[in-house]
């Protein structure tokens, strides 16, 4: 077969062909921005690879790396048709599971996740002359690293290693900065040295106009939550998808975020009269080819976001956009990380627009309302910023750069996520104490596993073989269908008797590279574990990879993780009456207090114990139990959260008791100790004496009391031992020690805020200092013959007076006597001389008699 010469010439992406070519021969380095459909993933590698006529055959090896295995399959396939040829002679591609390269081969398609794998081997890549990394605007993580470990090669090993990142968006500046930062090799003579940034080359598009109809629901929906998208949506989309059908010609693009979406929409879309097909990453290899060959018939394709950027689907006219995307997401406070339901930023949305308009003027009907478009993300959010960092931080210890703080990344891994990692890298032998990695960590880079599959790779063949472990962790590694249960042992078997396509398929194809992967690193023959039954290996592997999701029951389908997190079984499940499980797939729905387990194994306790070993602690607790209101002292053995076993401490240390009764009364407030009446009478004269006249008199305001609570409460707190010891506590003794006694000012207590002020009737009566201002209540009568009331506080502070009548009910206030024995006086007067005629109502108040009886008595 002879090179198609037509298709290639109809690629917009030719004409930047030539200043390409010439950046990276004078730079070594370029930015390409060129749009969906325009032949950047396949012109732009057969130029560099020199298979275009009118190109240069190049000495060394290009690599492609795509970021995800359905485009890096696709696009090796699509380069070999453009030249004529089947994969696997000059052009062939790399995924995990999959190598279809021969002895020709000179351009060579991998994913992101291939070419670290590379790296981590060879640092060099001996024999490479280029790599292009494609959809860089997407910002995988996997590109991420791997745009900044070939930058330290270029930096450091290999000057003339070109590197391209190419984009399908304008948005270039970060990765013309970053590519231009090393600076390359140095130029010839003559020439000058390159700019800060690397150049930016641009492809003009080829699309044509895209029509824009907003289709949003009838009537309101919820909004995603974790992967739940809501069914009325669903079916909106899948009506709107009908109404494209019946509006446009060609074919129809639909876009949802996952599987699950994919094929509930299928489901809808029954009797449409058009074939329906489903391309997402799991779909089988026939279902990807007919989508990408086009058809005789119409059709609707359902795609995940691989269609947006990486895969070209022909005869679409009309694109249906659901608006949603799939954005990894960890959960560090509980333990879980998954892929969570978002909304799909702008650059996305465009992007799947773009796809009606390849081949033709097309349409794109968007399932929100113009004004909901206004607040979408600009940009995706970066996966370093959002996702678990732990496969990360095991590759840049790996690269020798711990902490990742040396490498040219677009943002900066956020310091906690990296700490977490380092935690769990760690925990499972990757990384030593100064965080560099260890033989095992860089076995477990090099095994294209997350570091926690890795372990339970390794250290599951040690007890099972490697046989048993690398099934188990295939099965891991690719959540298996949903329908085939949530006991993993179950899956197991029945994967195991699985047909040769979709999923059995290509767990098997995994398994194997993971045996042989065991096998060729010299994997220690297994233990004493080899003669364990399914359900037995199956927990042990799934409790090795999810330490931290070793769970004991609570009660029939409720379990408690090592990590603390709650979970519950779905109603129905086998696995309910199991006492521990390995919780290998966790999620959390809407509104739920507690994860929901999708995928789990039975375990057994020693099991469980010997897979989350560094969270297996027996130690002395000595705190204050919230629950029970008092100190509890006991030896306790956990597993993480998980209580083993408790026993009371006889003689708990001094110093730990203390700590705990400070921690309840600090959560408990002051009420815990005696407050006698004349304890709180005196805490309010004491607060009265410090907001008048501030120091030597202490503020005794709950914060200040409880701030130090040991420097009041005295030899009496040192030696309690318990809630009911504190509730013996005199607080009002206790208070005494905290008067001014090294000035003598504590000897003008009682004349500064006195607890009673004798009355004209000679009655002593006790002031209230509750409130902001000191009152004395007492009975008008008692007060004839006084001009004046008494004041306090060196005499700064005047008594506010509560003149009450004869039955000890409110009459007045005031503060000023004289002028109520003036002014107020004759209206009370009138008021109560009628109700209480037995007591004295003189005429002028301030020079009667002062009593506390009636006129009768008085007499007397």
């Amino acid at each position: 077969m002879s090179i198609r010469t037509d298709a290639l010439a109809s690629l917009p992406v030719r004409a930047a062909l030539p200043r390409l070519l010439a950046e990276l021969d004078r730079w070594g380095t370029a930015v390409l921005c060129a749009p969906p459909g325009t032949g950047k993933t396949t012109a732009v590698p057969l130029a560099l690879a020199g298979l275009l006529p009118g190109t240069s055959a190049r000495t060394g090896r290009v690599l492609v790396a795509e970021p995800r295995r359905i485009a890096a399959r696709a696009a090796a396939r699509r380069m070999a048709w453009l030249l004529g040829e089947e994969v696997g002679g000059r052009v062939g591609f790399t995924v995990r599971g999959e190598r279809r390269v021969g002895p020709g081969t000179v351009l060579e398609v991998v994913t992101t996740g291939v070419l670290l794998q590379r790296l981590q081997r060879d640092q060099e890549l001996a024999g490479v002359d280029t790599v292009l990394i494609d959809e860089c605007h997407e910002r995988h993580l996997d590109a991420d690293t791997a745009a900044a470990f070939l930058l330290d090669v270029r930096a450091a090993l290999r000057p003339e290693l070109r590197l391209v990142a190419a984009s399908a968006t304008t948005d270039a500046e970060g990765w013309a900065r970053l590519l231009g930062a090393d600076g390359g090799p140095e130029p010839g003579e003559g020439a000058r040295r390159p700019p800060a940034t690397a150049p930016v080359v641009e492809a003009a598009g080829g699309s044509h106009e895209v029509a824009v109809v907003w289709a949003p629901p009838p009537r309101p929906v919820r909004p995603p939550h974790g992967t739940r998208v809501d069914p009325d949506l669903l079916r909106h989309v899948a009506a709107t998808v009908r109404r494209a059908l019946r509006e446009q010609e060609g074919d129809v693009l639909c876009f949802l975020p996952g599987v699950a979406e994919i094929a509930r929409v299928a489901t809808d879309l029954v009797g449409a009269g058009v074939e329906v097909l489903q391309v997402h990453g799991r779909s089988p290899a026939a279902v990807q080819d007919a989508a990408l060959a086009g058809g005789d018939g119409r059709r609707v394709v359902l795609a995940t976001s691989v269609a947006e950027s990486s895969l070209t689907v022909p005869g679409v006219r009309a694109v249906v956009d659901a608006g949603l995307a799939r954005e990894p997401r960890v959960d560090q406070a509980r333990g879980l990380s998954a892929l969570t339901t978002v909304r799909a930023s702008r650059a996305s949305t465009r992007q799947r627009a773009g796809r009606a308009g390849r081949e033709a003027p097309g349409t794109v009907y968007r399932c929100w309302s113009e004004s909901e478009d206004e607040r979408l993300p600009r940009w995706p959010a970066p996966e370093i910023e959002v996702a678990d960092l732990s496969a990360f931080a095991l590759w840049a210890a790996c690269w020798g750069d711990p902490g990742a703080r040396g490498l040219a990344l677009l943002d900066p891994p956020p310091e906690g996520a990296m700490a977490a990692a380092g935690e769990v890298l760690t925990a499972i032998g990757a990384l030593d104490a100064a965080g560099r990695a260890t033989e095992r960590g860089v076995r477990m880079a090099r095994s294209g596993l997350h570091p926690r599959l890795a372990r339970a790779l390794l250290d599951g063949a040690e007890e099972l073989g490697a046989r048993r472990a690398a099934e188990l962790v295939a099965l891991l590694s690719e959540e298996p269908p949903r329908g085939l249960g949530d006991d993993l042992a179950t899956v197991w078997r029945a994967v195991r008797g699985g047909g040769s396509d979709g999923y059995p398929a290509r767990w098997r194809r995994e398994a194997r590279r993971l045996e042989s992967a065991l096998r060729s690193g010299g994997s220690a023959p297994a233990g004493p574990g080899a003669g364990r039954g399914d359900d037995a290996c199956a927990g042990l592997v799934a409790a090795l990879a999810f330490p931290e999701r070793v769970a004991r029951s609570r009660g029939p389908g409720s379990y408690l993780m090592a990590s603390g997190t709650r979970a519950e079984l779905v109603a129905g499940s086998a696995l309910a009456a199991a006492p521990w499980l390995a919780v290998a797939v966790a999620d959390r729905p809407v509104a739920a207090p507690s994860a929901r387990i999708r995928l789990a194994a039975v375990v057994d306790e020693e099991s469980a114990l010997l897979a989350a070993a560094p969270l297996h602690t027996a130690e002395e607790e000595v705190g204050w139990s919230a629950e029970r209101a008092d100190v509890i002292a006991r030896s306790v053995e956990r597993l993480g959260a998980i209580e083993l076993s408790a026993r009371p401490l006889a003689a708990p240390a001094p110093a730990l008791v203390r700590t705990a009764l400070l921690d309840g009364l600090r959560r408990r407030g002051l009420g815990l100790l005696h407050w006698s009446r004349q304890a709180t009478e005196l805490r309010r004269r004491l607060a009265f004496l410090h907001r008048e006249l501030g120091e030597p008199w202490p503020e005794v305001s709950d914060r200040a009391l409880l701030a130090e609570p040991e420097s009041w409460l005295g030899p009496a707190f040192a030696r309690a031992r318990s809630r009911a010891d504190l509730e013996r506590l005199d607080a009002g003794e206790a208070l005494r020690s905290l008067l001014p006694w090294a000035s003598g000012e504590a000897a003008l207590l009682d004349e500064l805020a006195p607890e009673r002020v004798e009355v004209p009737s000679g009655s002593r009566v006790r002031v209230d200092y509750s409130g902001e201002q000191p009152v004395l209540a007492v009975k008008l009568q008692e007060l004839f013959g006084w001009s004046q009331g008494p004041r306090i506080a060196g005499g700064r502070v005047p008594l506010l007076i509560h003149l009450l009548s004869p039955a000890g009910r409110p009459a007045a206030v005031t503060a000023d006597l004289a002028s109520f024995w003036r002014e107020g006086y004759r209206s009370v007067r009138a008021e109560l001389r009628g109700r209480y005629p037995r007591h004295p109502w003189p005429e002028d108040p301030s020079t009667a008699e002062p009593t506390r009886h009636t006129k009768s008595r008085a007499a007397r």
